[in-house]
């Protein structure tokens, strides 16, 4: 895990490996399925994808939390412009890294 909780949970990655290897190995079993029964492939396809995005949109928003939390202060303390610099920093790349997907 990195020094920088808005790098995320290891290396840049918005979901662990373990997380990442359990839903590919429900869909290749979804899709090694199909012959033998195409609905409930379909149906476990889907219920992949909709685990997989509830799980995307969780680790986003989680991420985007602990990116404003690094900059926003209250009362009378203010960020320093290298903090500053570092959260946009942090958001640019996280909004690059989404619009590479």
């Amino acid at each position: 895990m990195t020094d920088n909780p808005a790098v995320g949970v290891s290396g840049g990655r918005l979901m662990s490996h373990d997380e990442a290897d359990k839903w590919t190995l429900r869909l290749q079993h979804a899709v090694t399925g199909f012959v033998d029964g195409p609905r409930e492939s379909l149906e476990e396809a889907d219920q992949v994808l909709e685990e997989v995005a509830a799980r995307f949109t969780e680790a986003v928003t989680q991420r985007r939390r602990t990116l404003r939390t690094s900059w926003q202060t209250t009362g009378d303390e203010k960020a320093d412009t290298e903090q500053l610099r570092l959260a946009l920093r942090d958001y640019r790349e996280l909004a690059e890294r989404l619009l590479r997907i």
